[in-house]
């Protein structure tokens, strides 16, 4: 079901400091007569998300003349730092040079930053919105769509799979709600009213990648299977030849490199053998204009929008889609399809036909004839009633074809809509799953559905409650019995259970207990098992039964008891750690070791006031230090990072506690001695004041073979107090082996893809004995200082001809800020400025590459000013200036004679 008008979803707020409003100050002028026209938009999260799809959109631009550009939501200030010190905005400004370079080797000259904070690694796409603010992030992005007018936009898997960013997902959601409201002249009034904007109606919606199989080489394109099969997948080869002699592939490895700060610079080289050579995939999601799902060529994406379909098809900017108004059908069922055809600005569709294709057995009532013309730039509707077989197979997901014919050409478009039973019951889903499903399924795509297992998690020797949920799809009255089939080493309280009568559209539960009964069964992805356990679910009811499947992952648990007597100073004493050795050495991530390359045990135990962590490292390579000032962000070189969730029950890190803990620092004044500090979860920031009165001992062997690490981590310094009958933990170690701050291996305790920012595949501990002091949780502490686009030459530069303020802000009239008189002076460049409103001008001399100098001066209205830009050294040739205020900006730029 298409989006029939649009809704902003209830925003979660917080206030970020130093994020641009987006109140309109005045009125604007028109979209103006200099702004870019994209073909293409890709829209992402940070700096290098879009360095994948490098390949695509230079063959596209080098073959095609297509036109692309990128929105970085943030410009990737909170991740770490490979080659300097900088940090926060100014490693953000760093950031944007380095995409701005990379994304220019595939002749994308376009990048509009959202000056959004970069908060950390999370798996979470609620926080993420929650940080950045759900109605004014979304209105930049539609901001730019309507001012660049795209035909295609593409972004990233926008759904919770195990490993994907929290800030990845929802740029793509964003980017999916902006695709709809870009064309709903409801939403976001006032950049219409106000702005001089108008609404946009882009053609298609992909994201990268493709579920599925395809053998590398040239045919990868023509081989890719999808794991849906109603699934469109595009492909497009990076092996073709460039104009510069190079493959797409080598370039896409070159453009690659210049992400530096990410720790990029070494990328491996591309394979030479074209038969190793890989495709990108992208996979449609959306699509107003017709398409041809058996055309391969690389182009194919770009037909029927920014090319012409192929020899016969309908003119170019012709709409042909279809909607539906429910996505889940029951055998025997009936479902209103709607299409919609829309003649291109410039043209009359004549005597249109639209014939439906369906499924075998599938009935259709309804005429396609339309009686008249469709005029230019028009739209008519054609409803038909489907009607699925009664004896439908169940859990499939079907397309509903359509064909139009007119004088002018032929177009195709489909549908998915997925077949299942009268009552279907399916696995509880993780919270953030089930949010996502209401996302997909509110804002028009629950095909995407699909792209999540469904998936719970139990600790090893343990037990859990698992809910059934029911939904009755039919159109009468149902009960009946759920069967849980479960694997060897699983027992439930019962196999099968009833369900009462549930009325049509009705919803219901039931629940089981499930015991995992054996405790040596592989757990986390030790054995190559990803800790994953395969269940079945059977519904039956009068209708028949169906089956779904679902999966248990087990995690580690154990017993932590009172510590012993002893200290903290690196050793572990006898009877100090009464409680089982944790085995840390299970690899989760990266290259595979053996025990004497890198491997690692721990103990734990607890004080009345502490937690006591010991851990041992087997280590054959030291990898880089760092300095005391650098020590943050562990994962880059020899570290260990201990992770406690109080209650167990954390939907994302904000809630947690992590400690990073280097073994050694480079400060051979003192003695290089550990550094720690924390990252990622409630409260980050240095050791001394993030975790205070915590004490950490590390003895690093001589000759290397590896280093201890005792800590004690006082309750009182963690989010909330610890349930002593579920403590959610984990002890992750970093192993590096070179000398560029990049780690080549990942162990720990509870190991699975993606592990450090999901909670609910930690690790189980409980702790006997133990009484937790009543206390109140605190409230998690976001970094809120992101970079910022005045601050940007490059931006500055690009907004002062492209038509799209500094950060997709609403962009004010030239007039606001006058710049006159601008000339060379002995010590910089000397302007006049007159500003008709109280507001900051951001002044830089710049050579066409660099700042030489900068200068800020605020302003009130009807200021006149005279300033000089300091430049120290080079030759400026032109002045840039930002100017904003009242929550919209300018650029402008100024040659210098």
């Amino acid at each position: 079901m298409r989006i029939k008008g649009f809704l902003l979803p209830t925003a979660l707020a917080l206030a970020v400091a130093g994020a641009p409003a987006t109140a309109v100050a005045a009125p604007a002028d028109v979209r103006p007569a200099k702004a870019v026209d994209l073909d293409v938009l890709f829209v992402s999260a940070h700096p290098d998300d879009e360095a994948g799809s490098l390949a695509t959109l230079g063959q596209w631009k080098e073959k095609y003349g297509a036109k692309a550009g990128v929105v970085t939501i943030t410009r990737g200030e909170g991740g770490g730092n490979a080659v300097g010190l900088e940090e926060g905005p100014p490693l953000g400004i760093i950031r944007e040079r380095e995409e701005r370079t990379a994304i220019g080797k595939a002749g994308v000259e376009n990048l509009y930053n959202l000056d959004r904070v970069d908060f950390w690694y999370t798996a979470s796409a609620p926080l993420s919105e929650q940080i950045w603010g759900h109605d004014d992030t979304l209105g930049q992005i539609v901001r730019v769509i309507r001012t660049t007018r795209p035909e295609i936009i593409m972004t990233m898997n926008p759904s919770p799979t195990p490993g994907n960013h929290g800030n990845h997902q929802q740029a793509a959601r964003f980017a999916a709600e902006a695709f709809a409201a870009a064309a709903d002249p409801k939403a976001f009034p006032e950049q219409l009213s106000a702005e001089g904007l108008t609404p946009f109606r882009a053609a298609k919606f992909l994201r990268s990648g493709g579920t599925g199989t395809s053998a590398a080489g040239p045919q990868c394109a023509t081989s890719f299977t999808p794991t849906v099969p109603t699934d469109q997948v595009f492909g497009v080869w990076e092996g073709t030849p460039s104009a510069s002699g190079k493959t797409w592939a080598e370039i896409e490895v070159d453009a690659r490199r210049e992400y530096v700060t990410q720790g990029w610079a070494g990328t491996a080289a591309a394979p030479t053998d074209p038969t190793k050579i890989r495709c990108d995939f992208y996979t449609l999601i959306d699509s107003r204009v017709p398409y041809d799902p058996a055309d391969t060529s690389p182009e194919a994406i770009l037909r029927g929008s920014v090319l012409p379909p192929a020899t016969g098809g309908l003119p170019k900017g012709s709409e042909l889609y279809l909607t539906t108004d429910r996505f889940d059908l029951a055998p025997g069922a009936t479902v209103e399809v709607t299409a919609h055809l829309r003649a291109p600005h410039n043209r009359t569709l004549a005597k249109p036909r639209i014939d439906l294709r369906l499924p075998a057995g599938w009935k259709a009532k309804g005429s396609g004839v339309l009686n008249n013309d469709v005029p230019a730039g028009k739209e008519r509707t054609r409803t038909f009633t489907v009607t699925v077989p009664a004896d439908a197979a169940t859990n499939e997901q079907q397309l509903i074809g359509a064909t139009l014919t007119t004088r002018q050409g032929v177009g195709r478009t489909d549908r998915a809509v997925r077949v299942v039973a009268d009552v279907r019951g399916t696995l509880e889903p993780l919270p953030e799953v089930g949010i996502f499903r209401d996302w997909a399924g509110d804002g028009g795509y629950p095909q995407l559905d699909t792209l999540i297992k469904p998936v719970l998690t139990i600790g090893s020797g343990k037990q859990r409650t698992v809910r059934i949920d029911l939904r009755n799809h039919g159109r009468v009255s149902r009960d009946g019995t759920v069967t849980l089939g479960l694997p060897a080493g699983f027992t439930a309280d019962a196999t099968t259970k009833s369900y009462p009568a549930l009325a049509p559209g009705a919803t219901g539960a039931v629940t089981f207990t499930v015991t995992n009964t054996d405790a040596t069964l592989p757990t986390a992805n030790e054995g190559g098992t990803d800790g994953d356990y395969g269940i079945t679910i059977t519904t039956t009811s009068a209708a028949g039964s169906t089956v779904e499947n679902g999966a248990l992952e087990i995690v580690p648990t154990t017993e932590v008891p009172a510590a012993g007597n002893g200290t903290v100073d690196g050793v572990a004493s006898p009877g100090e750690y009464p409680g089982p050795e944790l085995d840390l050495s299970r690899i989760w991530e990266g290259q595979a070791t053996t025990p004497q390359d890198a491997s690692a045990t721990g103990r734990i135990a607890w004080t009345p006031d502490a937690l006591k962590v010991f851990v041992q490292v087997t280590d054959d390579v030291l990898g880089k230090k760092v300095v005391p000032q650098d020590c943050k962000r562990q994962r880059r070189t020899d570290s260990v990072e201990i992770i406690v969730d109080p209650k167990g029950n954390s939907a994302d890190t904000s809630t947690a506690f992590k400690a990073g803990i280097f073994p050694i620092t480079d400060d051979p004044a003192n003695g290089n001695p550990p550094c720690w500090q924390r990252d990622a979860d409630n409260r980050q920031g240095p050791g001394a004041t993030t975790a205070p009165g915590m004490t950490v001992v590390s003895k690093v062997s001589s000759p290397y073979t590896g280093y201890t690490i005792e800590t004690s981590i006082p309750f009182a310094v963690l989010p909330d107090a610890v349930d002593p009958a579920r403590m959610g933990l984990n002890v992750l170690v970093y192993d590096s082996d070179t000398q560029d701050l990049s780690s080549q291996s990942r162990l720990g305790w509870s190991t699975f893809t993606g592990v450090r920012a999901d909670p609910y595949r930690y690790g189980l501990a409980t702790l006997p004995g133990y009484q937790p002091a009543a206390r109140q949780p605190s409230a998690p502490v976001f970094p809120d200082t992101s970079a910022r686009s005045v601050l940007s030459p490059q931006t500055i530069a690009q907004s002062a001809v492209d038509g799209v303020a500094p950060a997709a802000v609403p962009r004010l009239k030239n007039s606001a800020l006058r710049l006159t008189s601008a000339h060379r002076v002995t010590d910089g460049v000397q302007v006049t400025l007159r500003a008709d409103r109280a507001g900051t001008a951001y002044l830089y001399a710049w050579d066409g590459d660099t700042a030489q100098g900068e200068r800020t001066v605020r302003m009130a209205a009807g200021d006149r000013v005279t300033v000089t830009v300091p430049v120290s050294g080079g030759t400026p040739t032109s002045l840039l200036a930002a100017f904003e205020g009242g929550g919209a900006a300018v650029a402008q730029q100024v040659a210098l004679g």
